[in-house]
């Protein structure tokens, strides 16, 4: 039984390596044939396998839970494991790296050194003076504090959110979306003992929570459907009072 042969597809990449001096910014054009159910994380496999294994990029779980293989496709942020090139109808694919982060090479870049700066930024840990005594039994917490806690502990730091942000653009210290979802995490833990004024602190000027320009960018590339947005905004109305 015969199959249809696959179209014809066109993927340009931006390759550049900023270690090298010799490097300068350029796009390859890869010409490969589609399969069916093909993501971008198997056709930049098949480029690297069989015509250039110089070119990099990040992967790791193949299934939208790490984040590492973050990239710019056509103009906006996307995860190469979970974007379908049967989308693409034209068949043509730019890709870059994301904006924002230090780039490695290629398609790559070290999202982790800008979360570790980020996290130890909004003091990403629970604040507390109490002592945990393991033999006894955890505090209870209602189910709801609980989900809405767990929910925003679902990001995984793909740096899509950032890549995604106006303001980054034109703020390179703003903590970012995915900052101030960390600071909104703990704000809602009751395990944590902050204040308002604490939080205040951390992000209350134009390179923390009043820098958004509510542009929804982060929320609408999230691939995991953060409520970015109105997070931040329950953030910017709690901390308005102590400008």
């Amino acid at each position: 039984m015969s199959t249809q042969k696959g179209r014809e597809i066109t993927i340009s990449v931006l390759k550049f390596n900023p270690r090298n001096k010799l490097s300068k910014p350029h796009f390859v054009e890869y010409k490969l044939e589609e399969t069916p159910g093909m993501t971008l994380f198997i056709a930049l496999n098949q480029i690297r396998e069989n015509y250039d294994p110089d070119l990099s990029f990040d992967f790791v779980c193949r299934a939208g839970i790490c984040g590492s293989c973050g990239m710019m496709v056509n103009g906006k942020p996307a995860l190469g494991c979970r974007t379908l090139i049967a989308n693409y109808p034209s068949g043509k694919l730019q890709l870059m790296p994301m904006p924002a982060f230090e780039l490695i090479k290629d398609l790559s870049v070290n999202t982790g050194k800008w979360m570790d700066a980020m996290s130890k930024r909004v003091e990403s840990w629970v604040h507390s003076n109490e002592e945990v005594d393991i033999a006894k039994m955890e505090e209870r917490i209602e189910p709801k504090v609980a989900n809405d806690t767990f929910e925003l502990d679902r990001c995984i730091e793909c740096g899509i959110c950032v890549a995604s942000c106006g303001t980054m653009l034109m703020r390179p210290n703003f903590v970012g979306p995915v900052g101030l979802n960390r600071v909104a995490r703990f704000e809602i833990d009751p395990h944590d003992n902050r204040t308002a004024e604490d939080f205040y602190e951390l992000i209350g000027d134009d390179d923390g929570v009043f820098g958004c320009m509510s542009l929804m960018a982060c929320e609408d590339h999230c691939p995991k459907h953060l409520p970015l947005q109105n997070k931040i905004a329950y953030l910017r109305r709690k901390l308005v009072a102590l400008r």
